[in-house]
């Protein structure tokens, strides 16, 4: 990805979907709760549980996102913190990805 696309929402990058449009398909086929259950148990997670993992990464990445901000200013600081954060996060979620086959869409998700 190169810097055409640096601030961008989900809708410009290519192949990003920005879920939270979808919002509007869950009410009427489905619970209230399976908004809330339905990605996390497509990749093999309780919803605590990949509240927690999202939140990490979450974490990670706005400490990266400071260290980048920093680097902007300072360029011998932060020299490739910004890169290293993102491909950690990268291999945790392509291992983590690979080692948990999705729940097929017509499959009941549990709570």
């Amino acid at each position: 990805m190169g810097a055409q696309y640096c601030c961008a929402g989900p809708a410009s990058v290519p192949g990003v979907r920005n879920r939270v449009s979808g919002l509007g398909d869950y009410h009427e086929s489905m619970d209230p709760l399976r908004a809330f259950t339905e990605h996390p148990a497509s990749v093999g997670e309780s919803y605590m549980e990949h509240m927690g993992r999202a939140a990490c990464f979450g974490l990670r990445m706005m400490g990266a996102g400071a260290a980048c901000l920093v680097h902007a200013l300072l360029p011998f600081l932060f020299v490739s913190t910004g890169s290293a954060a993102v491909a950690e996060l990268n291999d945790r979620m392509v291992a983590k990805r690979r080692a948990t086959p999705p729940v097929p869409s017509t499959q009941r998700l549990p709570l």
